[in-house]
Parts: structure tokens; C-alpha cells; sequence
């Protein structure tokens, strides 16, 4: 029994000794390793930029809702992004609020008839005009007819409400024709200080323009200053005027004089992207059209509004035109 007690003692040794050689050689693999691991990173932090090192340190040991890398740094463009809405809020804030109080005989059918032909066709020209975005540069818009009455400030009107209701967009309304500013009329408002006031220099750009919550948009009415009109409009501000809302806002929907009886056409048209025509069934004649056409800039001409159009389904209707001829309408210029 001797025997065996000793044979199991030599063998429980043995088994301790080679237990012991296996931890040891197997914690001489994890040092060896470490050196290396060690020896490779001081490599590489020599290679290493001081700005790229002071960045490491200053990186979060943590990230996320577990250990691993830091997240990904916001962009510099997602940066401007957020300064720049952060001081379009701000800007917003200055604003004055004016409340609509549109008579029936405003035509602003936007507003007041869902489902009439009329705002249907009028939804038709703001899709294509967001269509066309995709293909050029388009954010101001200047609205004209060839003489007068041929409701070229009602089609602004509407058409202003349009794209300012499908996204959401901030869309500016100016009253562009100083002369015989027709807008006020249109939404119920009374005349308050707008663009002649700010080209004269009496007031700041942030308090002649309003908010009308009920219509989605802002305005920037003529003005209460009609002296000098002329020279109002040929203002060398007019063009940095315009390079600031259109930084402002998303759409901007100038509301011009004719074309044919004043000059004042070819300076808007001049500070615009795009022009649409107003024409009325009855009213304009070919002539004066062609002429109307002859005045403007042929690649700011992006199609026509054929207003008072006697349709099959209603007695008020307006027709969108780019070189095109609809089914049964007249033909587009």
C-alpha cells in the first residue's frame, strides 16, 4: 500500500509541476504579446500629427451605451446648417404679425374654396414650379401681365399661398408694384410702412416685412411712401435687398407692374430667377402680348398663367402654360 500512496504522491507532483510550466509559459506569451502590442503603438505614435494627438485626447473615453469608438464628428456643412436656422429663427422672431381679413371679391380661391378648378390649377403650377427647381435655380419669382387688368396680383396672391402651404416653406410675397399696389386690397390689410420705407432708409428690412399666419406666408407690402417712385425702384439697394430674403426664405413671389406701360418691370425682372406671364381670355390681344414677350429677358421666361379662362367644369379658372397646349384650352405662349 506503501507503494501506491507513494506512486499517487509522484504523480499528483508531476501533475502540479507540468500545471505549473503550462501557466508559466502561458503567461510568458501574454507578456511577450503585450511587449509587442506595447512596442507597435509607440511606433505608431510617432507617426502621428500633434494636431491629430491633442484630438485623441481630447475624445471621450466612452461612446454611446457601450466601450468602442467615439461617434462620428457633425459635418461642416451640418454645422452651417444649424447656424444658419438658428439666426433664421432669430430673424423670424423680429417679424410683426398681421391678420388676414380678405373680402370675397379678393379671388383668393387658396384660402377660400378647396375644392374649386381654380385651386386645383393653381396646385398644378406649384408642383411644376418644384419640379422645375430640380432642373435650375429657381427661388425668386417675379409675376407680370403685358398691360393692366389682367389679374397678375391675384395670381401672385395665390400662387404665394400655394407653395407656401404644400411643404411648409417660408414663402415671401412682395408688393413690387409701388405705383398701384394692390395686395393690401387683396388680403384685407391695412397700408403699413413696406419697401418704400426701406429703400427711403426710415425703416429696417425686418420691420416691413409681416407674417399672415392665416395665409402661410409673409409680405412685404409697397409701403406708405409713394414720393419718387422711380428712383425708389431704381435704388442700388433693390438688388441687396433681394439677395437677403432670398437667403431668408424659400420661395419669394414678386408682384411686379405690367410689362408694356412702365419701365419698373425690367428692374424686377433683372433681380429675379424666373418669370411667369399673366394673360386674361378676352383682354389681351396678340399684339400686345407679342410685345409683352419681346420685353422680357427670353431665359427668365419660364411659361404663362392664362387667367379668366372659360373652362368646362367652372366659370373662373386659371390655366399654367409652358410652351404647351392643353386639351381644349388655348393655345400657350
Amino acid at each position: 500500500m506503501s507503494y501506491i500512496f507513494d506512486a499517487l504522491q509522484r504523480s499528483q507532483a508531476e501533475r502540479a509541476k507540468t500545471a505549473d510550466r503550462g501557466s508559466q509559459a502561458a503567461l510568458e506569451l501574454l507578456e511577450r504579446a503585450e511587449r509587442q502590442a506595447s512596442a507597435q503603438r509607440s511606433s505608431e505614435s510617432l507617426r502621428v500629427e500633434p494636431a491629430e494627438i491633442g484630438i485623441e485626447h481630447e475624445m471621450p473615453l466612452f461612446s454611446g451605451e457601450g466601450f468602442g469608438p467615439p461617434s462620428t464628428e457633425p459635418s461642416l456643412s451640418a454645422i452651417t446648417d444649424a447656424l444658419q436656422d438658428e439666426e433664421r429663427r432669430e430673424i423670424f422672431s423680429q417679424f410683426q404679425t398681421l391678420e388676414v381679413s380678405h373680402p370675397k371679391h379678393s379671388h383668393l380661391v387658396c384660402l377660400s374654396d378647396g375644392d374649386r378648378p381654380a385651386t386645383e390649377a393653381f396646385n398644378l403650377v406649384g408642383v411644376r414650379l418644384r419640379n422645375l427647381r430640380l432642373e435650375r435655380e429657381i427661388k425668386s419669382l417675379l409675376i407680370t401681365s403685358t398691360i393692366p387688368k389682367e389679374g397678375k396680383s391675384v395670381v401672385a396672391a395665390n400662387l404665394a399661398c400655394t407653395l407656401g402651404s404644400g411643404e411648409r416653406k417660408k414663402v415671401l410675397l412682395v408688393d413690387g408694384d409701388v405705383r398701384r399696389p394692390t395686395q393690401p386690397e387683396i388680403f384685407g390689410l391695412a397700408h403699413v410702412p413696406g419697401l418704400s420705407n426701406y429703400l427711403i432708409g426710415k425703416r429696417s428690412l425686418t420691420a416691413c416685412i409681416y407674417h399672415l399666419p392665416q395665409a402661410g406666408i409673409w409680405i412685404l407690402p409697397a409701403g406708405d411712401n409713394q414720393s419718387e417712385i422711380r428712383d425708389l425702384i431704381q435704388s442700388p439697394q433693390l438688388p441687396d435687398l433681394m439677395r437677403t430674403v432670398n437667403s431668408w426664405f424659400d420661395w419669394v413671389v414678386i408682384d411686379s407692374p405690367p410689362v408694356l406701360p412702365l419701365a419698373d418691370t425690367s428692374i424686377w425682372a433683372r433681380v429675379a430667377d424666373g418669370i411667369l406671364l399673366v394673360t386674361r381670355q378676352g383682354t389681351t390681344g396678340k399684339r400686345k402680348l407679342q410685345k409683352g414677350l419681346e420685353a422680357l429677358d427670353p431665359s427668365k421666361l419660364i411659361g404663362t398663367v392664362l387667367n379668366s379662362w372659360k373652362g368646362a367644369n367652372d366659370n373662373y379658372d386659371y390655366y399654367y402654360g409652358h410652351a404647351t397646349k392643353a386639351p381644349g384650352s388655348p393655345e400657350a405662349a
